[in-house]
């Protein structure tokens, strides 16, 4: 069986333009959280087994874009698994806020990043 999609993310210079326009845009429900850097969280009113999702602040120029977030149970081997074929790590395993679990990113051989999520 394969991984299952967990997270979306967008990331922009902007985050407060882009939260606006994807909740026009969709009709999703964006709440800001201040505590969070201004970090929001997406309902798409897609019910309760939908994909969940995020629209932030960038902090490198790197970052800005559409990420997924692919829900796995071990962060390490699937980092050294992308490695091997061809991918590189960017972000080393990092534990989120308030028991959210742990997340990783690396960039796939053409490029494009993608989250894990454990």
């Amino acid at each position: 069986m394969g991984q299952p999609v967990a997270f979306f993310e967008v990331v922009s210079t902007d985050a407060p333009r882009a939260q606006k326009f994807y909740a026009e845009l969709f009709g999703w429900q964006v709440a800001a959280d201040p505590a969070m850097g201004g970090y929001a969280l997406v309902d798409t009113g897609a019910g309760e087994d939908a994909i969940g999702g995020g629209i932030g602040p960038a902090e490198t120029p790197d970052e800005i874009g559409v990420k997924i977030y692919m829900r796995v149970d071990d962060l390490d081997s699937y980092l050294d698994r992308a490695e091997k074929l061809g991918g590189q790590r960017l972000q080393p395993p990092t534990d989120l806020p308030s028991g959210y679990g742990r997340i990783a990113v690396f960039k796939d051989p053409d490029g494009n990043a993608v989250g894990l999520w454990q």
